[in-house]
């Protein structure tokens, strides 16, 4: 996590070809920053997460890409994905295998790095129209919240078989999502003041209200205590569920 926070991708106009770019470093008083500039204009890169090799992985949104930086080089790779796809978040899963969500066209898609093949596990629901952010659970099944469709979604990836809960609260915008020791997820609600989580069993969906109204949380951490940390975007503030 705090590699990522030293990673700063930014995005400006170059030729829509791999490259080799010079690392720039910045100095400060503690760290040095180093930028790499990502190849694609106006592309929208997002969500970088790094693998086991210490590569980052990143997708362009508007660009509809899956990409890799190698940090020892500064080359970049580039993996084209289904048109139309607005990937909105990667997360790499078992056997070194990337996953993102198809924001813009009701899928989740697997990519191998090797090969360069997508395949594509569409949403049985066409109301579960935008998937936004995966993780994977200890059991190896994947949890993913539906934003504008207003559903929480598990999928196998050994059958790709896809369950949807739908929240209870119109609008309530299910956003970050975070999964615990026991497979069990936790999604905030952002746009409503809730935290919610599934019974990875029942997948009951259980409310927990804070207890402010004009609260929006919007992202979430889990730590080792079991507390569930988010952050209030309305408000301002930091808030812990224990």
């Amino acid at each position: 996590m705090f590699t990522l926070g030293l990673l700063l991708l930014s995005n400006v106009g170059f030729p829509l070809s791999p490259a080799v770019l010079v690392a720039q470093p910045i100095l400060s008083d503690t760290v040095v920053i180093t930028e790499w500039e990502v190849p694609w204009e106006r592309s929208r890169p997002r969500d970088p997460i790094v693998d086991d090799d210490g590569n980052v992985w990143f997708v362009g949104q508007r660009g509809n890409y899956i990409a890799v930086l190698y940090p020892s080089t500064g080359e970049f790779r580039r993996y084209e994905i289904p048109e139309g796809a607005l990937p909105h978040n990667i997360i790499v899963g078992p056997g070194g295998y990337l996953w993102y969500a198809g924001n813009g066209d009701a899928h989740i898609g697997r990519l191998d790095p090797k090969t360069g093949e997508v395949e594509r596990f569409d949403m049985p629901d066409p109301a579960a129209r935008d998937p936004h952010t995966l993780q994977f659970a200890p059991d190896g099944t994947l949890w993913f919240t539906v934003q504008g469709g207003n559903m929480i979604g598990h999928m196998d990836p050994e059958t790709g078989k896809v369950d949807l809960v739908k929240s209870p609260i119109e609008g309530s915008r299910p956003y970050g999502i975070v999964v615990d020791g026991d497979s069990r997820p936790w999604i905030v609600l952002f746009g409503s003041n809730h935290i919610a989580t599934v019974d990875p069993k029942s997948m009951e969906l259980k409310l927990y209200p804070l207890p402010w109204e004009d609260a929006r949380p919007r992202r979430l951490h889990l730590t080792p205590d079991g507390r569930v940390w988010y952050v209030d975007y309305a408000r301002g503030t930091l808030g812990q569920l224990d």
